[in-house]
Formats: C-alpha cells, sequence, structure tokens
C-alpha cells in the first residue's frame, strides 16, 4: 500500500487514516505532497483525479476520500479492529465518523488544524461554541454507552476508526484551547498521547512549510516550531 497525505501539520483528513493504519500495524510505504505550493496540483493528478489527499493506492487501485479508505481497510483487513466489534457501538461509530465528515464547519473554518502552535482561550462565536458542545455530547454518549466494557480510554475502549476520525478535531480543541468538560479532556489526553499520533506530531514539526491560509491572525502563546517564527 502506498499512502498520499498532504502536509502533516496541517492536512487533518491525511491524519485520519494515516492515524488508523498506524495504530492497527499495517504496513505502507507514503509520500507527503506539500500543499498550496506551484507543484502541488500537478503531484496530486498523477495518483488521484479527485484533486485532493490522502489517497491510498493498493493493488493497482485508487481509494480516496477518508471515510472510503477507512471502509477499504475494513474491508482488506476483516481481522484487524476497524471497528468496534459490537454491532451496536459499530453503527454508533459510524453514524459518529460519518457526522465528523459532513459536520462542524464553524470549528474547522475558524480553528484550522495547526500542530505547531497553541494560542489563547477566547470567545470564537457562537457557532463554534455550538460545534464544540455538540462534539463533547457524543464523545460522552459514546463512552458513557458504548465505551466502558474496557479500560481503554478511546471513545468504544480500544482505538477504532472513529478514535481517527476525531483526531484532528482534538488538536483543534487543544491547539485553540477550546472548552469542554473533564471527560473530553481526558479522552483527548489518550488521542494526543497515542504513540500513532505522536509519531506524526514529530514529523510534523521536523515539516519546512508553511501554509498562511492556515495560520491565524492572531499572536500564539507557543510556537512548537520557532525557527520557523
Amino acid at each position: 500500500m502506498h499512502f498520499y497525505i498532504g502536509n502533516k501539520l496541517y492536512s487533518s483528513w491525511s491524519l485520519r487514516p494515516w492515524l488508523l493504519m498506524r495504530a492497527l500495524g499495517l504496513k505502507f510505504d507514503e509520500t507527503v505532497i506539500p500543499l498550496n505550493v506551484e507543484t502541488t496540483a500537478q503531484a496530486i493528478a498523477k495518483v488521484s483525479g479527485a484533486g485532493k489527499v490522502p489517497v491510498l493506492v493498493d493493488d493497482g487501485q485508487t481509494v480516496w476520500d477518508s471515510l472510503a479508505i477507512t471502509e477499504y481497510l475494513q474491508e482488506k483487513f476483516p481481522d484487524k479492529p476497524v471497528w468496534p466489534a459490537n454491532p451496536q457501538a459499530r453503527t454508533h461509530a459510524r453514524c459518529l465518523s460519518a457526522e465528523m465528515h459532513s459536520s462542524f464547519m464553524a470549528l474547522r473554518g475558524a480553528c484550522p488544524m495547526n500542530l505547531g502552535k497553541h494560542y489563547a482561550r477566547k470567545d470564537r462565536g457562537a457557532d463554534v461554541a455550538t460545534d464544540a458542545a455538540r462534539i463533547d455530547h457524543i464523545w460522552l454518549e459514546a463512552r458513557q454507552n458504548l465505551g466502558q466494557s474496557t479500560d481503554a480510554p478511546f471513545l468504544y475502549g480500544e482505538f477504532c476508526a472513529a478514535d481517527a476520525m476525531f483526531a484532528p478535531v482534538v488538536t483543534r480543541l487543544d491547539t485553540y484551547d477550546i472548552p469542554v468538560s473533564d471527560p473530553a479532556r481526558a479522552y483527548m489526553d489518550a488521542v494526543l498521547g497515542h504513540p500513532a499520533f505522536i509519531e506524526w506530531r514529530t514529523a510534523a514539526l521536523k515539516e519546512p512549510w508553511i501554509i498562511e491560509q492556515d495560520e491565524v491572525d492572531e499572536v500564539a502563546i507557543e510556537n512548537f516550531r520557532p525557527h520557523l517564527a
């Protein structure tokens, strides 16, 4: 399998399936295609007509879109815990993943993923607060009703596709210090502490690129790439 992704510092959609594959212990090669540079469109077009990353190429099959890649992995590796084993939890996990895929536009727009900085807490608008409240609620719903059968700290116990889908949301809430409940914060810490996420973030902080449109117009209280400031 060969996985084509965007900048690790900013590309939230690339992070999702990459994190899942790493967490599952799958072997794959990766190519980072720098986004928002002169060669971006041409480089992506060589692997996918959709014009976006991520893209998974495997045995002559091209798979694009994070959810489609997730379902491809489920079919290719049915013995791997892509989704929870419990049917009720599995359905709920798919619902949460689909909602994440189609929703939370205010949070996405106001708080782009940026693993290189940390910003002070401030009012980011009613729509962002509404998104954060909904996210907090569905995380708690998953943990209380479907994730307590094990001591594992993720939405449904063990790490699965739903956790990977929400990982960039976790980074946004953390980067911009969006208020959440204590259980949500504990879940966020579990995701941020996952070895696969740490691997991704470590690589992200070594990247040389800056995407200006993903840099909000405010002073960061922490800059994890001071050499590029």
